[in-house]
């Protein structure tokens, strides 16, 4: 039997900051972002107090999803730099302190990688069983109803093998077979590489759409409306109820896998996304018990809802089914509409919400750009890169307006993104160049150092990092609970409206401190509880 290495479950309360490598910084000049401007830039991130960074795919592919059609698992893509720079980046984050989870896709290749170039040869081959093939109906339609989140049917026929393929994304991005044992085995060796070279952990893409429905049956429509944030009305794909093409029972064994080897290493972790119909039962399933994922997130807020109803109740189904799992909380990445624009904030409101996520329990995902407020770009279809925007537009206009580059200094071209002489792979805005790094950084007042000082803070909160926590009774503007560690109760009060509110706390409960301050105005407390300014939040110690 193995044994497990030590764990010191940093991750566990640990704040992680996503980079989309693209847009964060140019170290060549090309135009577009790269593994050595990541690395000149560690500095920044170490300093904003977070305690991970999260890079999205690095990894060799074609790009016409941006690195999530990987045609090599165990190689850097060019444009990105070498395994050289990084090896380079791992060890300059351990320097500044940070982990380093990069992003695994596991459930799909490229079409161009060689498994699915040997695996569309013929049907009896080393590889003929690896990605997932199916006979057409009689009259040559698709063998059922499946359909990609991109648009159109989830098969596409083959001339060379005249068989359909299974593609939950798009036609380039092949499902492997999770059926086959010896596919299992191979990506389990290509994690395996990353761990070698030093990563602390990996952020799995779509991790419960590993396995398929073996019969290949017929999705039922969805009951009822759908508004989850993770598709459109527009988009069929939300019209159907997935419960054979994704999410199957399987899954649950190959993350035992994955758990396993990972233990093998010591401090590391893994987060997985996860959409479904049943996101926030997902992750509950998928994170308890210490033998699968560390942790998971879902899209439940990553859209437009977030009054104080909507979030009591979305953490009250939550708790009824996390048990000992573990949650991340992401308010933003790099598939969904912009923070700031999805909840039309202004500098208070995007407080407000900073305070909230960093104070839940939970390890809080932060998506470059939230720390400054950009908000969504708006871009002409000439511009458009996404194929997800450019199939559904103009009602969806894809994801581009979240990837722009980052911006650090306000009078460059470019922002200070790269050297200046390329052309940004995506447009920068004169707004988001307004909120560069090097206009807040020597601002007190800025939405950037209300950030870092609230991180630092953080760090010397044990209950923020690993407390229970409790919600009070629903309010309809306030959002409250109380986290707890040990003999110490700490609450957490955010008025999630425009409106003047008062919150009564019950009567076992009262403020004896007022924690921050200096961080959160607009919100005192009061004989019975706390009252609040509009977009304002209080956090207390209670006695």
């Amino acid at each position: 039997m193995i044994q497990k290495a030590e764990n010191s479950n940093w991750w566990r309360g640990g704040v992680i900051y996503q980079i989309y490598p693209r847009s964060f910084r140019d170290g060549n000049g090309d135009g577009v972002g790269d593994i050595p401007g990541i690395t000149a830039s560690l500095g920044y991130v170490a300093k904003l107090g977070v305690d991970a960074i999260w890079l999205s795919p690095i990894f060799k592919s074609p790009m016409k999803d941006f690195g999530y059609d990987v045609s090599d698992y165990c190689d850097v893509d060019p444009i990105f730099g070498s395994l050289a720079d990084f090896k380079a980046m791992v060890d300059g984050a351990h320097a500044h302190g940070l982990k380093v989870i990069i992003d695994q896709v596991l459930s799909h290749t490229s079409d161009v990688h060689p498994w699915f170039e040997e695996s569309r040869k013929r049907k009896t081959n080393a590889k003929s069983d690896w990605f997932v093939w199916a006979d057409a109906k009689p009259d040559g339609t698709p063998p059922n109803n499946w359909l990609s989140i991109f648009g159109g049917s989830a098969w596409t026929w083959d001339t060379a093998r005249c068989q359909y393929y299974f593609h939950n994304f798009l036609a380039s991005q092949p499902d492997l077979n999770f059926h086959n044992p010896e596919v299992q085995d191979a990506l389990l060796t290509t994690v395996k590489f990353w761990l070698d070279l030093g990563v602390d952990g990996y952020r799995l893409d779509t991790v419960n759409f590993y396995f398929h429905d073996p019969q290949l049956r017929d999705n039922p429509p969805r009951a009822g409306a759908n508004d989850h944030p993770s598709t459109q009305q527009t988009n069929p794909y939300s019209w159907q109820a997935h419960i054979y093409d994704k999410s199957r029972p399987e899954n649950l064994g190959f993350l035992r896998k994955l758990r396993a080897l990972l233990d093998q290493y010591r401090d590391t972790t893994m987060v997985g996304e996860i959409g479904c119909d049943d996101s926030l039962g997902r992750m509950a399933e998928y994170t308890q018990g210490g033998d699968k994922l560390h942790m998971a997130y879902s899209f439940d807020l990553l859209g437009a809802a977030h009054d104080a109803n909507f979030l009591h109740d979305t953490f009250r189904q939550f708790g009824e089914k996390v048990g000992d799992g573990w949650p991340s909380w992401a308010l933003a990445n790099h598939d969904v509409m912009r923070l700031a624009s999805r909840w039309n904030g202004n500098p208070q409101k995007l407080r407000i919400a900073a305070a909230m996520q960093l104070s839940l329990r939970g390890s809080p995902c932060i998506y470059q750009g939230d720390e400054l407020g950009l908000e969504e770009a708006d871009l002409a279809f000439e511009d458009l890169q996404d194929p997800f925007g450019i199939t559904m537009w103009p009602e969806f206009k894809g994801r581009d307006g979240c990837r722009t580059p980052f911006v650090w200094e306000s009078k460059h071209a470019d922002a200070g993104f790269g050297s200046g002489n390329s052309k940004p792979w995506l447009p920068i805005s004169d707004a988001q160049k307004a909120l560069a790094v090097d206009t807040q950084d020597s601002d007190a007042a800025s939405l950037l150092n209300f950030y870092r000082n609230f991180l630092h803070w953080r760090k010397t909160q044990r209950t923020l990092i690993d407390g229970d926590m409790a919600l009070l009774p629903k309010h309809p503007q306030v959002f409250a609970f109380v986290r707890t560690c040990g003999a110490e109760k700490v609450l957490c009060a955010f008025n999630f409206s425009a409106d003047a509110a008062s919150l009564t706390l019950p009567a076992e409960m009262m403020i004896a401190e007022v924690l921050t301050a200096t961080k959160l105005t607009g919100a005192e407390q009061t004989a019975s509880g706390a009252g609040f300014a509009p977009w304002s939040g209080l956090i207390a110690t209670l006695k």
